[in-house]
């Protein structure tokens, strides 16, 4: 009976023990899924070509994904890009308008949309498959582009972080530092320029590292676009500002 009893103890702590775990697990589970953290899910090979079927993946060209949270710039940047009018709830393919270039465009729907929920995007998008993905943000950078990146490095996908619709800001910043377009002329604004962009650059360079080191992901370069420059430069016109990329 002692030895009975001994068992049946054992196996209470046991069982007791088990639904202690299973609690932390489906506590953490839930805690991820809040913070938007999809879990790892690994494609099968079925599911790899279902995608690259659907995304018209062609051997021999370089599949370029521009993804982000809804609002971020990411149609304006292809249709400066690529020369041509996006705005689709779908997934939008596109050929590099230099035909010496074997690069695929792919303008993604945005996250964070009832459609898009943050932590079903990269893998219902199939961002796995693509060649590089380059993460598009505005004013903030969300917990959604720490999952893109990370997700990315788990994939060992390529991956470029794009600061879009700098003009607009730095213009703001301009009116800071006292531009009035009602009284000043152009070279007032031409003048407040340089500073108002390095100030731009140095508040954005300093949020970006905070955001990507808390994320768990190491320092990368960053590109400052204005879409209005980029479609000068790929239409080989000189634009009258220039922003930049950092380290």
């Amino acid at each position: 009976m002692k030895v009975t009893q001994t068992a049946v103890d054992k196996t209470a702590r046991e069982a007791v023990d088990s639904a202690h775990t299973a609690r932390e697990v489906l506590e953490e589970a839930e805690d991820r899924l809040k913070k938007g953290i999809q879990p790892i899910v690994v494609p099968t090979s079925e599911e790899v070509v279902a995608t690259k079927t659907r995304v018209q993946y062609e051997p021999g060209r370089f599949h370029f994904a521009v993804a982000g949270v809804a609002g971020s710039g990411k149609s304006p940047f292809v249709n400066a890009i690529c020369g041509v009018n996006t705005q689709h709830a779908e997934i939008g393919r596109y050929s590099d308008p230099n035909p010496a270039l074997p690069f695929a465009w792919y303008n993604i729907p945005g996250a964070g949309t009832p459609q898009q929920p943050d932590w079903l995007y990269f893998n219902t998008q199939g961002l796995s498959v693509f060649d590089c993905v380059s993460v598009l943000f505005d004013d903030r950078f969300t917990q959604m582009d720490i999952a893109i990146l990370t997700n990315c490095m788990r994939f060992q996908i390529s991956t470029y972080i794009v600061r879009s619709k700098a003009d607009v800001h730095i213009r703001n910043i301009t009116y800071e530092e006292g531009y009035n377009s009602d009284r000043d002329d152009a070279p007032v604004r031409e003048s407040l320029f340089p500073s108002a962009r390095r100030r731009f650059i140095a508040s954005m360079r300093t949020n970006l590292k905070e955001n990507l080191k808390e994320g768990g992901l190491p320092d990368q370069r960053v590109y400052i676009v204005s879409n209005n420059i980029l479609l000068s430069n790929v239409k080989d016109r000189s634009p009258t500002e220039s922003l930049t990329s950092w380290n």
